[in-house]
């Protein structure tokens, strides 16, 4: 199901048919280096996870990841999404893209629409973002977005404390 779409992209609901494409983003290196291993090696693996995550947040939500598309090919080349987090005080949104598709702007053009939606259609005020410290290129499309920089925290107990950045829409 089709979200939105923008100058070069289509943006849609996750489904078990992306699992392919989640098995090889996943194990991408900057994936893994900013976001996490998440130990997954198989379809079945990436169904379960997609069922417990992603799919879930749709239904307790009614927002989660959105897979990208390019118009021309339909390929896809990354997720953009918001997610609602028990240990953070508003949702937060976060993309990731393919190691080809990095560094060509569609990161900030899926995050400005993924952004209007989370005010318009989904009744989202505040939006937040967290990543590492280390990880630049994520924190230069953060700012760039407007979102400014409030706060160090330490939403999973298992990693590393993260930056907090925020923005009223």
């Amino acid at each position: 199901m089709i979200l939105t779409t923008t100058e070069r992209l289509t943006i849609s609901k996750v489904t078990l048919a992306d699992a392919p494409f989640f098995l090889e983003l996943v194990n991408t290196p900057n994936f893994k280096k900013y976001i996490g291993d998440k130990n997954l090696s198989s379809i079945a693996g990436v169904e379960d996870y997609l069922k417990a995550g992603i799919l879930k947040s749709y239904e307790d939500h009614g927002f989660s990841y959105y897979t990208l598309r390019l118009h021309d090919s339909e390929e896809i080349l990354g997720i953009v999404g918001i997610l609602k987090r028990d240990n953070l005080e508003c949702p937060d949104i976060g993309f990731a893209m393919l190691p080809q598709f990095e560094g060509k702007g569609y990161g900030y053009e899926s995050s400005v629409a993924m952004m209007q939606l989370a005010k318009a259609q989904f009744g989202i005020d505040k939006i937040a973002a967290i990543t590492l410290e280390h990880n630049t290129n994520s924190i230069n499309l953060i700012t760039k977005l407007g979102l400014e920089f409030e706060k160090k925290v330490k939403p999973f107990a298992d990693e590393a404390e993260l930056l907090f950045f925020a923005k009223l829409l």
